[in-house]
């Protein structure tokens, strides 16, 4: 027999809830209201499939916090309406979905199932496995990445772009084709959150294990991943071809950089 959904919710509009609990109890779910902004080991406690937020109740940083520390709880964000910059750096932290007020009921329910779905999808597709590649371990079942005892400290965003770059096989993935497996959305114009996310990546992975790369780029098409060894003294060597590749990752960076600095300026 399948175990039911569990869902916790922190809100306070009264009228939401009581036709949620309806609907809840319709479908067979457990649900608990939250009063309070509960801390990540009182919600780990509850072990509970999905959690529901309003965001003018607990701030932006909560569902940062909570996202962190729980990557494997589904989140969503259901509040009056907000800034497009909240909205995007609630979905960038690791929010699954944001549903503004008022909505119906059943198109929350709806977005939960959703939700559910897509992530029961992502870890039927990962089969919990370790990847190897160089001297790295990506582990599914820690959301990290592992050189030994040692952890990269990956975010849940970071840990599933790793992630849908190992399980391609070497192949590159275009932006768009990422932003959509790891955020589920399609990519907006000049959003360079791809480029951000992975420069990040790059920064943990070069300090976890210094002595290969494993994210490379494909210039105006995207990334692939393979683990290479960096070769003895390359760098200090002063190869030319290294260094016009150094000074062209790091213009990408820049720009990558300076685009989002833009766009959320402009939201």
């Amino acid at each position: 027999m399948t175990a039911p959904v569990r869902v916790a919710l922190i809100d306070d509009d009264s009228g939401l809830l009581k036709v949620l609990e309806r609907r809840f109890q319709a479908l067979g779910w457990e649900w608990e209201l939250i009063a309070y902004p509960a801390g990540v080991e009182a919600l780990a406690a509850m072990r509970i499939h999905a959690l529901v937020v309003n965001p003018a109740l607990t701030g932006l940083t909560y569902l940062e916090r909570v996202s962190e520390a729980l990557p494997r709880l589904a989140l969503l964000a259901c509040g009056p309406p907000a800034p497009v910059a909240d909205r995007v750096r609630a979905l960038r932290a690791g929010g699954d979905d944001w549903i503004a007020k008022p909505c119906h009921p059943e198109e929350l329910v709806a977005r939960i199932q959703a939700v559910l779905r897509r992530r029961r999808a992502g870890e039927l597709r990962a089969d919990d496995a370790t990847i190897v590649a160089g001297e790295l371990e990506i582990r599914s079942d820690r959301f990290d990445a592992h050189v030994g005892e040692r952890s990269a400290g990956l975010s849940r965003k970071e840990f599933e772009l790793l992630r849908q770059l190992a399980l391609a096989q070497g192949r590159v993935l275009e932006r768009e084709d990422i932003y959509q497996r790891v955020w589920g959305y399609t990519m907006v114009r000049g959003d360079r959150s791809v480029d951000v996310f992975v420069r990040k990546l790059r920064q943990k992975l070069e300090r976890l294990s210094a002595d290969w790369r494993y994210v490379h780029t494909h210039f105006g098409v995207g990334y692939r991943f393979a683990a290479e060894p960096v070769e003895p003294g390359e760098l200090a060597a002063g190869n030319g071809a290294s260094r016009e590749a150094e000074r062209a990752v790091k213009a990408e960076r820049s720009a990558a950089d300076e685009s989002l600095a833009r766009d959320l300026v402009t939201l």
